[in-house]
């Protein structure tokens, strides 16, 4: 396993080398302070609205285009079909942004970083299939998981569905399987996998995929590994992406990480 140093510990610590990294959560409350390795964190602070957000026209004088700016997430954007920035709010009652797709069939709301030239490390920094890479996120689901589509992980295009991608490795969820799949792509050719943990309505789900030096994708949920897939190819630069497809369909998005090697 690509984290068998910490089996059978419900407590492990990772702030020691070659111990994996991830949030300080319920499941564990230990920081990574690994010197080898580059993390990024996102707590959604501020909520990704579309890339437009982050254009500002000097000779436009619009007031409500400069609010759209300041109170746009720098890092992560709103994509998808019918992805607007309104349909990206702060929950009441949930930690988090949520993700409610518009009320009309395979609308979608994807969330991922920003894709403009040197806007972000979390876009600028090669995430690369070789790269050693572990990506983690907690997300919840809504009211319903009836006739939705819930997809989180590392990809190279800006979509739900499975195909599209040369190289990938995610979670995905359908109506159609009842179950979490664990999902990659290599070299154009798909395998889906069902890892038999239910989607269930209302629950919190803590995602993590790490990619070892042999560039094996391992996936896990709720700290459990659920499946290991073969090599990807070597070399193939991912982009963390969650996102959702359905009519009027809702999902959260606590938080987010990445980390790598700190050189190849």
């Amino acid at each position: 396993m690509a984290n068998k140093i910490n089996i059978k510990s419900k407590y492990p610590v990772f702030n020691k080398k070659q111990r994996r990294a991830h949030f300080e959560n319920a499941i564990s409350s230990d920081v990574n302070t690994d010197p080898e390795r580059y993390e990024l964190v996102e707590y959604f602070k501020k909520k990704p609205g579309i890339n437009a957000d982050m254009i500002i026209d000097p000779d436009a004088d619009s007031a409500s285009a400069l609010v759209a700016y300041v109170i746009a997430n720098k890092d992560f954007e709103t994509a998808g079909t019918g992805g607007l920035t309104s349909l990206v709010t702060f929950s009441t009652t949930t930690s988090g942004i949520l993700l409610t797709t518009a009320s009309l069939a395979s609308q979608q709301i994807i969330i991922r970083p920003h894709q403009d030239t040197n806007q972000t490390a979390w876009q600028v920094v090669p995430w690369g299939t070789e790269n050693q890479i572990i990506w983690e996120a907690v997300i919840r689901t809504g009211t319903s998981v009836a006739a939705v589509v819930l997809m989180a992980g590392l990809r190279q295009s800006a979509a739900v569905d499975s195909g599209g991608d040369d190289d990938a490795a995610f979670f995905r969820f359908d109506t159609n399987v009842a179950n979490w799949e664990a999902t990659t792509s290599i070299a154009g050719t798909d395998v889906e996998f069902d890892t038999d943990i239910v989607v269930k309505i209302n629950t919190t789900y803590y995602l993590r995929i790490e990619i070892d030096a042999n560039r094996i994708p391992h996936f896990y949920i709720d700290d459990k590994e659920v499946y290991v897939g073969t090599a990807l190819t070597d070399n193939e630069d991912l982009i963390p992406t969650v996102g959702i497809e359905g009519n009027a369909k809702t999902m959260y998005l606590m938080k987010e990480k990445i980390s790598r090697i700190v050189y190849e």
